[in-house]
């Protein structure tokens, strides 16, 4: 199996890291749709079809995930590449963070769960930060959601290896998306997890450091 032919959902694709994905999802066949906040960031992403949505509105997302269901029979993939940064544990940094870290997340992969489930070989993606495994107070809230992205995926993991349904979550850890190679390292990686089994993949937490998977 590859990408192929299949659909794929790829949020936060107005970044760095989400047209890099794009581009390579694309190069193998893929039908890319295209998530971002603002329609202005999506200009020139390689992708089949751009979207401005916003994926913490579960109406909005529903209602995206209804109508890509209809034209193309349904999902194979989701690619969650929304984030920020903002340091600090006060409230209202912490507000900022959770919606675009976590509640998109949460949102979408709600909404797709079931279609995820149906693929063939259904592939849902996340990125998590090294600094989860030694949490500063400097960056407090960052990595409490960080460490919950981790453990929203490691749930669905579960619930799709008691299903044994042919699908897989995937996080990949990195220390910074600037470091060099590392964008490249994580389009190229993602690009072939339809070529890989889900069993090798459902649940892992995939190291990336100096632009090439490190561990698993």
């Amino acid at each position: 199996m590859t990408a192929e032919g299949r659909t794929i959902l790829v949020a936060g694709a107005g970044g760095t890291a989400g047209r890099a994905v794009c581009a390579a999802l694309t190069a193998g066949g893929a039908h890319v749709v295209a998530l971002g906040s603002r329609a202005a960031s999506l200009s020139g992403v390689a992708a089949a079809e751009t979207h401005a949505i916003d994926l913490a509105d579960q109406d909005a997302v529903a209602a995206l995930a209804a109508d890509v269901r209809a034209r193309w029979g349904g999902v194979d993939g989701l690619v969650h590449l929304v984030g920020g940064w903002r340091g600090g544990a006060g409230e209202a940094d912490w507000e900022w963070l959770e919606r675009r870290v976590l509640t998109t997340l949460r949102v979408a992969s709600r909404e797709l769960r079931d279609d995820l489930s149906a693929s063939s070989a259904g592939r849902l993606v996340a990125v998590s930060s090294a600094s989860v495994a030694e949490p500063r107070w400097g960056m407090a809230n960052y990595v409490t959601l960080k460490a919950a992205v981790e453990t929203w995926m490691a749930a669905l993991a579960t619930g799709w290896r008691v299903k044994g349904t042919p699908t897989a979550a995937i996080t990949f850890v990195v220390r910074s998306l600037d470091d060099e190679g590392v964008v490249d390292a994580l389009a190229e990686s993602i690009a072939a997890l339809w070529e890989l089994p889900h069993a090798q993949l459902n649940g892992a937490l995939v190291s990336l450091g100096d632009g090439k998977v490190v561990e698993e």
